[in-house]
Formats: C-alpha cells, sequence, structure tokens
C-alpha cells in the first residue's frame, strides 16, 4: 500500500504502538494527544501477556520483559486477614511508567504533539476531517482511534458512543515498598485477594518508578473495588481543585476529607492486611468502571483500537494486550493489501469478536467477584 497520511487521536500506550509501527512501514504517522504533559508517572504494573511480548519485541524494547516483579503464590484473605487460599502460580508485573517512556523515545521528534485536543472526527469522501478545540481542521487518509474510554473519534463511524457507567469504581494506590506498613507485610511478595460481596481488593508488587526491582526498591499497588450510585460518581469525581472529572479521580485531587473515610471504611469492611496498605497511602486516585462495545471498528477512512474500540474492565489485566493484537493486526493488514477500505475491513473481522469476548469475559469476571 502505497504511504498514507496517518493520524492518531490519543497518545497513552494504543496510540504508541500504533504509531511507532506504521511509522517504520513508511507511513506518515502523528498522534494528537490532548494532556499537555502525557502519561508519564500515571502507570503502576502491567501483567504482560502474548500480544504484550510480540509488541515489546517489535518495538526493539524486549528487554523490558526482564524487567519485572514476579509474585510467586496467590494468596486469598479472610475477613480477619488469614490466608484462607493459596495457589503457587507465578506471575510477572512489569513497569506501565518505563513501557511507556520508552515507547515514546522511539517516536521522532514532532511526531508526539501534547496539548492538541480534537473534538470531533468526520469521513468525508476519501479522507476523514479532524476538528480540533481551537477550530482549526486536517485532513488524513486515515485517522485512528486511539482515545479511550471517552473517545471522539467513534462518532465518525457509530451512532452510540458513550461508554456507559457500570455501577462501581476502582480505588487506587501505589506506594514504595519501604512504606508498606508491618501490619501489611503479608502482602509483600505474594499476589493478594480478598473477595466478599461488594468488597474486591487485591494487591502485588511492581517496578519503581524507573524500573527498579530490588527489595525495598519497588512499588505496592492496591486496588479496591467499590460500589457507587450513580448519582453520587459526579460528586465523588469532583477533585481538590473544583473540576469534576468524567471517568477517574487522579491522583492529588482527592480531598483529605474523603481520603479519611476510606482509610476508616478499609478498617471497617478489609481484612487488617489491605487496610494498612490503604492507609499508607497519601494521594489514592479513582478509576470508573465503564463498558463500551464498538458496532464498528471502522468505516471508510477511520478505525478504533484499544479501549476506544471495547472498554474492557481491568479485572480481565487484558486491556494493553487487546490493544497491541489490534494495532499488530492493523499494521499486518495494511501492509498487505493495496485497498485501505479492504484492509480495514479485514481488520475488523479479524478483531471485533476479540474484543467482544474480551469484554464479555469482564462483566463475568465483574460478576463473581462483586
Amino acid at each position: 500500500m502505497k504511504p498514507l497520511r496517518i493520524r492518531i487521536v490519543g497518545g497513552s500506550l494504543a496510540g504508541l504502538f500504533a504509531a511507532i509501527l506504521l511509522g517504520r512501514d513508511g507511513h506518515d504517522v502523528k498522534i494528537y494527544e490532548r494532556s499537555s504533559s502525557g502519561f508519564a508517572g500515571r502507570g503502576a504494573g502491567l501483567v504482560p501477556q502474548q500480544e504484550v511480548f510480540h509488541m515489546l519485541r517489535e518495538i526493539g524494547v524486549e528487554h523490558l520483559a526482564s524487567f519485572g516483579v514476579v509474585a510467586e503464590d496467590r494468596i486469598y484473605l479472610d475477613r480477619s486477614g488469614e490466608v484462607a487460599r493459596r495457589m503457587h502460580m507465578p506471575q510477572m508485573q512489569i513497569s506501565w511508567d518505563v513501557l511507556y517512556a520508552s515507547a515514546a523515545e522511539r517516536l521522532e521528534a514532532g511526531r508526539y504533539v501534547l496539548g492538541r485536543k480534537v473534538r470531533e472526527v468526520h469521513e468525508a469522501q476519501d479522507v476523514s476531517v479532524l476538528h480540533f478545540s481551537d477550530g482549526s481542521t486536517e485532513e488524513a487518509d486515515l485517522v485512528i482511534g486511539a482515545d479511550g474510554v471517552g473517545s471522539v473519534v467513534r462518532g465518525a463511524i457509530n451512532r452510540i458512543t458513550a461508554s456507559s457507567y457500570a455501577g462501581y469504581v476502582a480505588w487506587r494506590g501505589l506506594i514504595p515498598e519501604r512504606l508498606l506498613p508491618p501490619a501489611a507485610s503479608l502482602l509483600s511478595g505474594t499476589f493478594s485477594f480478598y473477595v466478599a460481596r461488594g468488597n474486591h481488593a487485591l494487591g502485588y508488587l511492581v517496578p519503581g518508578s524507573a524500573g527498579e526491582i530490588a527489595k525495598g526498591a519497588r512499588r505496592y499497588n492496591w486496588v479496591w473495588y467499590r460500589f457507587i450510585d450513580p448519582a453520587d460518581l459526579a460528586a465523588a469525581f469532583t477533585g481538590t481543585s473544583g473540576e469534576t472529572y468524567r471517568f477517574s479521580l487522579p491522583r492529588g485531587e482527592v480531598p483529605e476529607e474523603r481520603r479519611s473515610l476510606l482509610v476508616a471504611d478499609a478498617e471497617r469492611f478489609l481484612p487488617p492486611q489491605f487496610a494498612a496498605a490503604i492507609a499508607a497511602e497519601r494521594t489514592p486516585s479513582a478509576q470508573g468502571i465503564f463498558d463500551y462495545e464498538a458496532e464498528n471498528m471502522v468505516g471508510r477512512t477511520t478505525a478504533l483500537i484499544g479501549d476506544a474500540a471495547f472498554v474492557v474492565r481491568p479485572h480481565t489485566a487484558m486491556g494493553v494486550s487487546k490493544a497491541a493484537g489490534d494495532v499488530l493486526s492493523m499494521r499486518d493488514h495494511l501492509r498487505r493489501g493495496n485497498d485501505l477500505a479492504e484492509a480495514l475491513r479485514l481488520y475488523q473481522a479479524d478483531r471485533i469478536a476479540v474484543g467482544r469476548e474480551i469484554a464479555a469475559y469482564g462483566r463475568q469476571l465483574a460478576a463473581s467477584s462483586l
């Protein structure tokens, strides 16, 4: 296929993967990311699966696969903090932060544009047109939506574009291993769970912010799933700055009063080890859990990848893997074909059933653990 002008909306891992692979095939690729600061420091651990390992090799950072933290056992705690079940299931977590930074470094200067917000995308004859928040426009042979749960690119090819709230939130913490309290020492080195009706907590060690894996230099990542009524979500996602966020509440925006309530609730409802880990986190964050399944992943000159196409619940640990698989499939079909429309049709045929299956699996896991 002749080189295309490809514009990618969204600069997280899905967008970076697409920009690197398609740029190496000779296409004119540029990412537009609405955030002015990018995603550095926003991630924690990443459970790599087959597609992720494949992508690491493709973009030349396969060495990252060896810089992970291995949890040898999975343990399930009862309310008192006793180990109710233990399974030997070694699992490695690599650093999301390091992968993001390593991928971003592989783009040429000017290919990753921060602070450039796309308001809308529409298809016009043989191009897609990007409309920016400053009123300017740009045409592209192919626009790829990698803009996640709140995708604006969906509207170019789908009637239904809004992600639907699933009724619960993932509270998250990420603390230096050295600050993990002695009362939570049982959690260190294991993949730990507490599962009860309406209270599902888990945690595990991940590499340090620069990929450190030495004992004491790692970080402890915990997640606590809790129900929040839809009517209360806007209030829950209003931060100390006064801004109300649509899908999450970032680190540093959780009011101290709300953090104190979270700590108190953890003491009431969770095993003491998890309660201690939650209390040790001074700047927790919250992620709303949403669902979305695209009717169409492609149009004539527009395509969706990652969460822009299918928002899958974090219980699956497959979000990045799915995005990597989408990008690999799109690259392969564009590389083999001479007609863009046919390449996109084959891409959708290859990936739409996968997205639906993973989304259904996430809902199944949630039903069994909440």
